[in-house]
C-alpha cells in the first residue's frame, strides 16, 4: 500500500470517528430529552394504580380480572411509558368495556342518536316518555365517560409510543459509540503500529528481553 493511498484511509477513517461520534451524541442526547420529557409529563398528570389493598375479589384489581402485569403496579405512580401503557391497556381499556356493554365513543353514537329521536317524536302523555328520556341520558352519560376514557387512554399509548422511540434512540446511541471507538482504534492502529518497519519491533523485543 503506498503512502497516498494509506492517508486517503486514515483521513477516512478520521472524518468516521467524528461522524460517528456526532451520531452518538445526538442520538443519546435526543433519547434522554424524549424519555425525561416524557417522565415529567406523566408524573406531572399525577396518576397511580390502585393500592394493593385492591388485589382482592371484587376489587379494583381483582385478580380474576387483571393480569399479573397491573397488580404488580399496584400503588404505583405512572412515570414511565412502560406503566401508561400498562394503565392505558389492562387497567383504562379493562373498564371502558363495562361502560356501554363493549360499546366505544364511535359506536355508541348512532345508538344515541336513535334514543333521540325516538325521544323526540314520542309525546309526553305518552306512558314510556320518561323511560325514553332516562335512556338518553343514561347513554349521554356513557358518551361523555367513553370519551374522556379513550381519550386518556390514547395519550397515554402515544406517551408509550414516544418512550419506546426515546429508548430505542438512545440505544441506538450507544452502539454508535462502540462504533466510533472501533473506528478510533483502527485509526490508531493506522497511525502508530501499521506504518512501524519489522526492525523497529525487533529492536524493541530484545531490549524488552
Amino acid at each position: 500500500m503506498n503512502k497516498a493511498i494509506r492517508w486517503r484511509i486514515i483521513s477516512l477513517q478520521a472524518v468516521m470517528v467524528v461522524v460517528l461520534a456526532g451520531a452518538a451524541g445526538f442520538a443519546i442526547a435526543m433519547g434522554t430529552f424524549t424519555t425525561g420529557q416524557i417522565h415529567d409529563e406523566l408524573t406531572s398528570q399525577g396518576i397511580y394504580f390502585p393500592a394493593a389493598d385492591q388485589i382482592k375479589a371484587g376489587g379494583a384489581l381483582d385478580p380474576k380480572e387483571f393480569p399479573q402485569e397491573i397488580r404488580d403496579q399496584a400503588g404505583n405512580q405512572v412515570a414511565d411509558g412502560n406503566q401508561a401503557r400498562i394503565y392505558a391497556n389492562d387497567f383504562l381499556g379493562k373498564h371502558l368495556e363495562t361502560v356501554a356493554g363493549g360499546l366505544t365513543y364511535a359506536t355508541i353514537g348512532p345508538k344515541l342518536t336513535a334514543a333521540n329521536a325516538a325521544l323526540a317524536a314520542a309525546s309526553k302523555d305518552d306512558p314510556n316518555y320518561a323511560a325514553l328520556q332516562a335512556d338518553v341520558t343514561k347513554l349521554t352519560g356513557q358518551r361523555a365517560t367513553l370519551f374522556q376514557g379513550e381519550t386518556l387512554r390514547s395519550m397515554l399509548l402515544n406517551a408509550y409510543g414516544w418512550w419506546t422511540v426515546g429508548t430505542y434512540t438512545t440505544y441506538a446511541g450507544f452502539a454508535l459509540v462502540v462504533v466510533a471507538l472501533t473506528v478510533l482504534g483502527a485509526l490508531v492502529f493506522e497511525l502508530f503500529i501499521a506504518d512501524r518497519k519489522p526492525e523497529n519491533f525487533k529492536v524493541a523485543q530484545k531490549l524488552a528481553a
